[in-house]
């Protein structure tokens, strides 16, 4: 069997077993009421079932995609560029120093009140 399948076989049975606590724990502390729903009801196992499942494609789906990204090797040298200082001096402070920027106000509409 190659590899990645059973990678991929082991990460479902690891989400089964965390999806198997969650819903254990849902249930177990009956969180909104869904250990009295589901006791109460006569097809209440199917609820329980569907709950199974569905946190297991998720849990499963994480945890594999967690275990692919921590796969990859980063080849790349670290980067992003040169690390030139910003050079301090006179012309540093001319060179920064705030423009005025001439822009026209127009006077405001009155705002109507209405009357109460």
């Amino acid at each position: 069997m190659p590899e990645l399948v059973r990678l991929y076989i082991r990460n479902v049975i690891f989400g089964a077993g965390l999806s198997a606590a969650f819903v254990g724990l849902l249930l177990g502390f009956d969180v909104a009421h869904l250990r009295h729903l589901i006791l109460s009801s006569d097809i209440g196992y199917i609820a329980v079932a569907i709950l199974f499942l569905a946190n297991t494609v998720v849990f499963a789906g994480v945890q594999f995609a967690i275990t692919i990204m921590r796969m990859a090797e980063d080849e790349t040298p670290p980067g992003g560029g040169k690390r030139d200082g910003i050079p301090a001096g006179l012309d540093t402070a001319v060179q920064l120093a705030p423009i005025p920027v001439p822009v026209e106000a127009r006077a405001s509409r009155k705002v109507q009140r209405l009357p109460r």
